[in-house]
């Protein structure tokens, strides 16, 4: 299975983190960790499939997804080869204008946001297109066509800033205090341009953190204070909606 990153053109480098070529000869079932950003996916071969309670969902083979707080599990069929787009965060409202916040732990297909007849087009050049940097192309045509006149919210930005300089351990009342707005048109304008309300994003922030900062010198417990968590039942709790497993088990194996 090959994972190869592409960075964007200069025009969608404001919106959009990275592009993504992701090809499997073989069949595979795999887990999905909770991100911080939108993602669309473009099948140009093979088939994906979510299961859901060990039941298999098909996924349209274009399509965006939206925040998850909580671990997806995926199989892709035996020569399936996807485009990703990874938006950057509140970077997908230039390309929707629809409020991302419905797109919240959802994967919808894309002609809901566009004709089905355009969408046909656009999947039979991304299907016709050999080398990689051709289908990057025809991903960034695509993407730029559809942008509109969006201009970014200051105040979503700084929001999204004091998170991450907090390490999601930060709570909405004190966020909104040094942003000088209140917590309810905060966490409004945060939901409709990030995709999920300031808590939920927080806590998505706070666990990525966690994992990727962890150290086997550290005790679990230690690993949960840091976290912001006082109480340890809850924090594996929580820990085990995050990735599917307690810490001492996600840990162990890496």
């Amino acid at each position: 299975m090959r994972f190869d990153t592409y960075i964007p053109c200069d025009i969608l480098k404001p919106y959009v983190r990275a592009f993504v070529i992701s090809e499997s000869t073989e069949e595979k079932q795999y887990k999905v960790l909770p991100g911080t950003e939108l993602v669309i996916g473009f099948q140009y071969s093979g088939s994906l499939t979510q299961i859901k309670n060990e039941e298999q969902v098909k996924l349209s083979t274009a399509g965006l997804t939206g925040l998850h707080n909580k671990f997806r599990v995926f199989k892709n069929a035996a020569n399936t080869g996807t485009v990703l787009v990874y938006f950057k965060e509140a970077g997908a409202t230039a390309f929707f204008k629809q409020p991302i916040h419905e797109l919240f732990e959802e994967s919808v297909s894309l002609d809901n946001f566009m004709l089905r007849s355009e969408l046909l087009i656009f999947e039979q050049q991304l299907s016709a297109a050999g080398k990689d940097a051709d289908k990057i192309d025809v991903v960034e045509h695509f993407l730029i066509t559809r942008m509109n006149n969006t201009v970014p919210d200051k105040l979503v930005l700084a929001a999204l800033g004091l998170i991450h300089k907090a390490k999601g351990d930060i709570k909405i009342k004190d966020l909104a205090q040094q942003l000088l707005t209140s917590a309810s048109p905060l966490e409004k304008r945060f939901r409709q341009a990030v995709g999920a309300s300031p808590k939920k994003f927080a806590a998505i922030v706070r666990f990525k953190h966690t994992i990727q900062n962890y150290s086997s010198a550290s005790s679990l417990t230690d690993l949960g204070y840091e976290a912001g968590f006082y109480d340890q039942a809850h924090f594996i709790k929580s820990f085990k909606e995050f990735t599917g497993e307690t810490p001492e088990s996600f840990f162990s194996a890496r």
